[in-house]
């Protein structure tokens, strides 16, 4: 079934309008009909069920009403914030897709000592309003029940002081103790209610970058004896953690 994201405003009464570019997608693109149904998400922690009234042409919007509300069970039970080092290219577009496929409820670009990539104000946020228009379209296509943001880009340093008040924060490091402290790791994030997870670039951390996430409370962990790249080792922890919280 076919699920969008609405203002809550818009669910206070019935019918419920829907204009833009999700009425062109609904009328146009799907070409649905009155009758049929879809989901509509307010980024909490409902979902409604809602059919097709009509299609109004001269307002270019859609009149839906709703016949069911249910809790939104898609949610995992922790908030997990993705501290990326940018990356060089495309890959944070992937990323970002995919950590929202995998439960991620933030992702922040983070600029380290050894990123490739050096961006000013004006093309950071650029690159941030294309990345959350991905952020929109992964949970739609995963049935978020949220739009996970994706933040301005921040030093270290500002990330850190981000996450120092979290319950839990996670930092794989090649140096990390071997694989059973790594699973002990793991195992206590599980009735965690907030939890970061700090991610180097293509060159990794700089040792000192590593004293300082550690002094927010990051704890090192192995993701084993293989060395992976920037855009999986987020991934890596994400399905980790996906597997140890979901209900």
């Amino acid at each position: 079934m076919y699920r969008f994201f609405v203002d809550p405003e818009q669910l206070q009464k019935e019918p419920v309008h829907i204009q833009g570019e999700d009425y062109n997608h609904i009328r146009n693109v799907l070409r649905m009909k009155p009758g049929e149904e879809v989901l509509l998400c307010d980024g909490g922690e409902k979902e409604y069920l809602c059919e097709i009234e009509e299609f109004r042409e001269d307002g270019q919007e859609v009149l839906l009403r709703i016949t069911d509300i249910f809790g939104n069970a898609r949610e995992l039970p922790a908030k997990i914030t993705l501290f990326q080092g940018y990356p060089k290219g495309d890959k944070l577009e992937m990323i970002v897709q995919k950590a929202v496929e995998l439960g991620a409820s933030e992702i922040v670009p983070v600029s380290m000592k050894r990123c490739v990539v050096k961006l000013d104000d004006k093309k950071a946020a650029r690159k941030v309003e294309r990345l959350n228009a991905i952020s929109l379209s992964a949970a739609k296509q995963s049935k978020r029940g949220i739009i996970p943001k994706v933040s301005k880009v921040m030093s270290l340093k500002e990330a850190c002081e981000y996450a120092k008040d979290m319950d839990y924060i996670l930092l794989p490091y090649e140096n990390a103790d071997g694989m059973e402290a790594s699973r002990r790791l793991v195992k206590e994030a599980e009735n965690k209610k907030n939890i970061g997870i700090f991610i180097g670039p293509e060159g990794g951390f700089d040792p000192e970058e590593v004293e300082l996430i550690q002094c927010a409370g990051g704890k090192m962990l192995s993701l084993g004896h293989r060395i992976l790249r920037t855009e999986t080792a987020g991934m890596a922890v994400l399905s980790l953690l996906m597997f140890m919280l979901d209900a």
